[in-house]
């Protein structure tokens, strides 16, 4: 199964929102990979390394797509998803 999803936090798929992302698809057994929207199969990298994550260079409005296979699919997927569109607390405050 599998989710497209547009990216919420200002920061893109980079820095904190790409560690919380990665630890999250940690807590799942599924199979997850993860890639740009209009990219192929191809593109798609290992949702669990934080290198090839933060190496799709996704930004604030850019959507990925998420694709996840096993028992708990669906609930990695809307756990993803939920981190995806969250924006980080903290984000577009001025000091």
């Amino acid at each position: 199964m599998e989710r497209t999803v547009e990216i919420v936090p200002e920061a893109g798929l980079h820095a904190r929102p790409a560690s919380k992302f990665v630890q999250t698809a940690g807590q799942f057994t599924a199979e997850i990979a993860v890639g740009r929207a209009d990219d192929g199969d191809d593109a798609l990298v290992d949702a669990r390394s934080m290198l090839a994550v933060t190496g799709l260079n996704v930004k604030h409005g850019e959507s990925v797509r998420i694709v996840a296979e096993g028992t708990d699919a669906a609930a990695a997927l809307d756990a993803l998803e939920a981190v995806l569109t969250t924006p980080v607390e903290g984000e577009g405050e001025e000091s």
